[in-house]
């Protein structure tokens, strides 16, 4: 078995860890180097991360989660958000591919000009689901290198959006889209892993 498939089959959802470890933060640089690498639509790289580990802002986060335990004995909470208005970054993005000469003028006008197109012709909807679905690609991708550098972690969706935000000073353009809890398994409460469809329960092929 490759390393990537053992990554994949051990990593769990843990909902206890052992409490008081540290997260060394060249762990998290290592994982946020790598996660710039995430696929985003037009590679506007719309997720954004925020990381608690300050225990009084983490018992504030602990009460806009609805008292989930996990949260206490986590080494650190990061809220994943996805931003509405990356569109509006397309030219920074895009210029740095024109000074390397990856795109001519053209090609970089053109593709401003689509993005915008699309973006605001499609509306708040649009930009709302788009935020959502590449911050989800992108924290599934922040699970499994954390993994890969043997944390363990567990995704979570049960919190009060407006009070994280507050607490977090999110600004109103980025979407709380989900929390990551993460931190070393406590082994003593996992269970075994529950029924997984078979691929034909869930894949056709036509």
């Amino acid at each position: 078995m490759n390393e990537f498939l053992k990554i994949v089959r051990e990593r769990r959802s843990a909902n206890k860890f052992i409490e008081n470890i540290t997260i060394p933060r060249e762990d998290f640089n290592d994982i946020f180097k790598e996660l710039s690498l995430a696929p985003s639509a037009f590679n506007l790289q719309h997720a954004r991360y925020y990381v608690v580990e300050d225990k009084e802002l983490v018992g504030k986060v602990y009460d806009a989660s609805f008292k989930q335990y996990k949260i206490k004995t986590a080494s650190a909470t990061i809220v994943v958000t996805g931003d509405k208005n990356a569109y509006l970054s397309a030219d920074k993005i895009y210029e740095g591919s024109m000074m390397l000469g990856m795109i001519d003028k053209t090609e970089y006008e053109i593709m401003i000009n689509t993005i915008n197109s699309l973006y605001e012709g499609w509306g708040e909807g649009f930009k709302h689901d788009e935020a959502i679905r590449n911050a989800s690609l992108s924290a599934m991708l922040f699970m499994l290198l954390a993994k890969n550098k043997e944390w363990d972690t567990c995704p979570m969706i049960y919190f009060d959006k407006d009070k994280i935000s507050e607490l977090l000073n999110i600004p109103e353009n980025e979407i709380p889209v989900l929390m990551i809890t993460m931190g070393k398994m406590d082994k003593s409460s996992n269970k075994i892993r529950g029924y997984r469809k078979p691929a034909a329960e869930f894949v056709k092929f036509y």
